[in-house]
């Protein structure tokens, strides 16, 4: 039964029923899939002045071609926004919300980090509401074009100098704000310091789930990408040299930006109908004191290349002994039926299969669950998939294998190779000798060579970053986002919310 053999490159479709390998072959040469669904880029914008003046001059330089930097085989030329994605975006914002830089920086500063990150958040996501209140006009997304303080700053881990330290009007520790949550003060000041412990200290993620709930689209824009020339050193160099990737910032917002307006910029060639593709999520709640409890949610992705996140149940997923996420029978059940019941909404019918991913085997409690949520038209497998550094693949020559390459150990169990050398690129986008992710049919029955096939062909569908594969199938790639966005905050009776406004 061991064997090694190649997995054709998966091909994506485009415009006018054409297919290229590389999504940027297929945006230059024949436009995006569902150019049709979008009239054309209506995007709102939020930062500072400076930031707001930056971002329109980088959307401004997007109507053009961009040169690439080093390497073009694998960083193509961007042809201009309009020329691949065969709709306008006009760099005029459609709506801008401008953040006073001096109060923006005072919060940036706060000593504590969990009021911090609340109050930098805040003066973001009060101005994006109070314009979807007041507008009528409500744009397609909202750029969110933020200083690299706020990088520097509002991240878990963040620590600001001692002679920079602002200190908070009240002053708590994790202790008293939990405390205060469940006993509330009499004093009004004690009880909204508080709040800002519910959140994590995250801006990224704090920002997307607090505006999950009235569907806001975010896309975060840090200025010294856009302007990395803005910001120099004490050399004069840039801070950030990001020259040998000036066409890939294009290819990578501008793709997002399409997608999040409400086009898919490309799907899968000839993918089976009626297969659903869902990938397990867990995240730990930090903010809950049971160690055991984390959180539960499920990307499903149709054949059709639409995502969808549904929130599962929170509970005792998490064993600290075995380190390990499962769910009970009735969660698990619970989850797929969720998930099936959309997949209904949008197809009318049940899937004929069903491919749950995961990075550990699946319980027999949790795949009891999942079959009987699934249902006896559907027939359900089970796949684990995790990076693998037990087998490496070495060829003679300079470069490494090709990707694609599969070596199968048995019928349920195979290696593949989804990062190597390229022949569309002539080149490994790569530095180090790439090690194979696992792939193993664990539950259910399934054929292996199919679920590498589509593993590999489910490292193309990433429409946030236009690259010609990613190393995960995008089932997992945005597991572990997905769930710190969903454990932010209290993110609480959300309904199954396509992709798009998590990422």
């Amino acid at each position: 039964m061991m064997r090694l053999l190649r997995i054709p490159e998966p091909r994506l479709l485009f415009q006018h029923g054409q297919t290229m390998e590389d999504p940027r072959d297929g945006l230059t040469l024949f436009g995006p899939l569902d150019r049709e669904k979008v009239y054309g880029i209506r995007a709102a914008v939020i930062g500072t002045a400076d930031g707001i003046g930056r971002f329109q001059r980088w959307c401004t330089s997007i109507q053009r071609p961009v040169a690439p930097g080093a390497n073009p085989n694998a960083r193509p030329h961007f042809p201009g926004f309009e020329a691949a994605f065969r709709v306008p975006w006009n760099p005029q914002p459609v709506l801008t919300r401008t953040i006073d830089a001096k109060e923006l920086d005072r919060r940036l500063h706060i000593a504590d980090k969990y009021q911090r990150v609340y109050e930098t958040v805040e003066l973001f996501s009060a101005a994006i509401l109070e314009a979807a209140k007041s507008e009528e006009f409500a744009p397609d997304l909202w750029i969110v074009v933020v200083p690299d303080d706020v990088y520097r700053y509002c991240r878990p881990q963040s620590i600001v100098e001692a002679n920079l330290r602002v200190q908070p009007q009240t002053r708590l520790t994790k202790r008293e704000a939990d405390r205060l949550l469940v006993e509330p003060s009499l004093f009004a000041s004690m009880n909204q310091a508080a709040e800002s412990y519910r959140y994590d200290a995250h801006f990224h993620n704090q920002l997307k789930a607090r505006l999950l709930e009235r569907r806001i689209t975010t896309q975060i824009v840090r200025e010294s990408t856009i302007a990395p020339r803005d910001f120099l050193n004490a050399r004069g160099e840039p801070k950030r040299n990001l020259d040998a990737v000036v066409s890939d910032i294009a290819w990578t917002l501008s793709s997002s930006v399409f997608y999040k307006a409400g086009g898919r910029p490309w799907k899968l060639d000839g993918v089976r109908e009626g297969v659903c593709y869902v990938g397990m999520v867990f995240k730990r709640d930090d903010r809950n004191a049971n160690e055991h409890f984390s959180c539960c949610a499920a990307q499903m992705f149709l054949d059709s290349g639409d995502g969808v996140v549904f929130r599962g149940a929170v509970g005792p997923w998490y064993s600290p002994t075995t380190r390990d996420f499962h769910l009970d029978r009735t969660a698990a059940r619970e989850l797929v039926a969720m998930a099936l019941a959309s997949y209904r909404e949008l197809t009318g019918g049940p899937p004929r299969e069903l491919f749950i991913h995961g990075r550990i085997r699946f319980s027999d409690e949790e795949w009891a669950g999942f079959t009987e949520g699934a249902g006896a038209d559907t027939n359900v497998v089970g796949v684990r998939i995790r990076q693998a550094s037990e087998l490496k693949l070495f060829r003679t020559g300079k470069m490494p294998p090709l990707r694609g390459v599969a070596y199968v150990e048995s019928p349920t169990l195979g290696y593949l190779w989804t990062k190597g050398y390229i022949p569309r690129l002539r080149t490994y986008p790569g530095r180090e000798v790439p090690n194979p992710i696992l792939v193993e049919v664990s539950r259910g029955a399934g054929d292996i060579e199919t679920v590498l096939s589509d593993v590999l062909a489910l490292t193309k569908l990433n429409y946030n970053s236009c690259v010609f594969g990613d190393g995960d199938p995008v089932t997992l790639i945005f597991a572990d986002a997905i769930g710190e966005i969903l454990t932010a905050g209290p993110v609480e009776g959300i309904p199954p919310l396509p992709f798009k406004y998590y990422i």
